[in-house]
């Protein structure tokens, strides 16, 4: 794993921030932003899964991005997750050609926050194993501060 830089930490420390508001406002606690290779925020997301279940906050952040610039553009990207990006995620990352992904909570250690709780039926596949399978390369930085990242799901999920 490359190391993390500092400003990978400043903007997990901001994504995680906005995972929190996510869930303040009702959300699910995850939340995205898009930061182009100048350290210019391209987009920001929180997630939007209780009125379509595909509006993961990666996912919105990436639909933002991609309006407005190319994959080319965006290879020098990176997008910022408070969790891993779930194997739907992973491939809007991949075909919005954004080259790095850097996150908070695994997706191991979601699945033990989120149990077999029906807002979150977890399809338990690293976003390394989804990249591995891509023709171009997507770093990959995380899991990074998970005790943080892990907050905002604090009494969010309830196991069945």
């Amino acid at each position: 794993m490359t190391a993390p830089t500092s400003q990978d930490h400043d903007f997990l420390t901001r994504v995680f921030a906005l995972a929190q508001r996510s869930r303040d406002e009702g959300h699910h606690p995850f939340a995205a932003i898009v930061v182009g290779a100048d350290g210019a925020v391209i987009a920001e997301a929180m997630n939007d899964s209780s009125t379509d279940r595909t509006a993961h906050a990666e996912m919105n952040a990436l639909r933002q991005a991609s309006r407005r610039y190319a994959p080319a553009e965006l290879a020098g990207a990176t997008l910022y997750s408070n969790a891993e990006p779930c194997a739907m995620c992973a491939g809007g990352t991949y075909w919005s050609g954004v080259g790095r992904v850097v996150y908070g909570l695994s997706e191991t250690s979601l699945l033990a926050l989120t149990g077999s709780d029906p807002e979150n039926p977890t399809l338990s596949l690293p976003c390394r194993d989804v990249f591995a399978r891509g023709q171009r390369t997507t770093a990959v930085i995380g899991p990074l501060r998970e005790d943080e990242a892990r907050a905002a799901h604090a009494g969010f999920w309830h196991k069945d």
